[in-house]
């Protein structure tokens, strides 16, 4: 079985969206949790989210995230149309963000 989304809470914005709370599709279904918020939080700007699944990572761009809430967020895409960052990255509109997903990814922790 499926979870679904239930009690989201209130809308948040991005800079206290929390690592660990779950993602789901438009459909409601969880895809995943988000693995880390990609920001330039000097310039204010929202990239997208990391986030992690039962077949890897996959990156949400902002145009892709539907909103933002205390226990969880909602996509416009479903999981398998979102892209895996990677080293060798597609061009486009979202190359910069996933530039950054992938950056983060292979950073020493």
């Amino acid at each position: 079985m499926t979870e679904k989304a239930e009690d989201l809470g209130e809308p948040v914005a991005y800079l206290v969206l929390k690592d660990g709370v779950p993602v789901y599709a438009p459909s409601g279904d969880r895809i995943g949790t988000v693995e880390h918020v990609l920001a330039d939080e000097p310039e204010d700007v929202f990239h997208g989210l990391l986030i992690r699944t039962s077949d890897g990572h996959r990156f949400a761009a902002g145009d892709q995230v539907a909103g933002l809430y205390e226990n969880g967020a909602i996509l416009t895409e479903p999981g398998e149309r979102l892209t895996r960052p990677s080293p060798d990255l597609p061009e486009g509109r979202h190359a910069g963000a996933l530039k950054r997903a992938w950056d983060w990814l292979v950073q020493p922790r």
